[in-house]
């Protein structure tokens, strides 16, 4: 049960896209979620991570790569993905500054099947570090829902700071796509809670410049 209302969330949303109106920006606001907790201590408790994909996609323009064969980097190119060959990846030559600067430049993986096994080789322990291990792509997927998969999946990873943020929409979306992301990103979250709702403290939506709008 949630213990945020239609109603509340609803004004919510029209307050931030007013707010994103009046003030148009250059590039498109993504809108966050953002969320305080309390009654956790996450030096005692088991820190909890999840990921949960929203019905739509938040981030259109996320920056995914692509560790491809020679077909998967072909559909990459046709898809205006950036991808890189096995060949490229050698270029590399494990140097930890390059699959740093590498792991920077993209907030997302994906890698075939046969170069995934060669990452840790080819490439060292650098995208695990970053938390960006590739996902897998069989020549069974189809290549661009994996991407869109990717871009409308949203982790809640909880560290050493009682508060966190998810993208969970874009200024460019409907009022009605955002309140179906949005509920179902705080309703996965509070599933994820020990307490669930008695661990929530504050729940706000903001976009990236604007003020935040608190929902709870």
């Amino acid at each position: 049960m949630s213990k945020v209302s239609g109603d509340t969330l609803r004004e919510a949303i029209q307050t931030m896209l007013q707010g994103a109106e009046d003030k148009p920006r250059k590039f498109q606001e993504t809108i966050e979620l953002q969320i305080g907790l309390k009654n956790y201590d996450p030096q005692k408790d088991k820190r909890f991570s999840g990921a949960v994909k929203l019905p739509y996609c938040p981030r259109p323009s996320m920056k995914v790569c692509v560790l491809g064969d020679v077909n998967h980097c072909e559909q990459a190119t046709a898809l205006g993905v950036d991808a890189m060959s096995v060949e490229d990846l050698k270029k590399l030559n494990k140097n930890k500054k390059l699959v740093k600067k590498l792991a920077k430049r993209y907030a997302a993986f994906l890698a075939s099947d046969s170069v995934i096994k060669m990452i840790p080789r080819l490439l060292g322990p650098g995208l695990n570090k970053a938390g960006k291990f590739p996902t897998l792509v069989t020549h069974n997927d189809s290549l661009e829902a994996k991407i869109t998969e990717i871009r409308s999946t949203v982790k809640y990873q909880l560290k050493k700071v009682l508060c966190m943020g998810v993208a969970v929409g874009n200024v460019g979306m409907a009022e009605k796509e955002l309140f179906v992301n949005i509920q179902m990103a705080i309703n996965f979250l509070v599933s994820l809670l020990k307490k669930n709702w008695q661990n929530v403290k504050s729940l706000h939506v903001k976009t990236t410049m604007g003020k935040p709008v608190r929902l709870f």
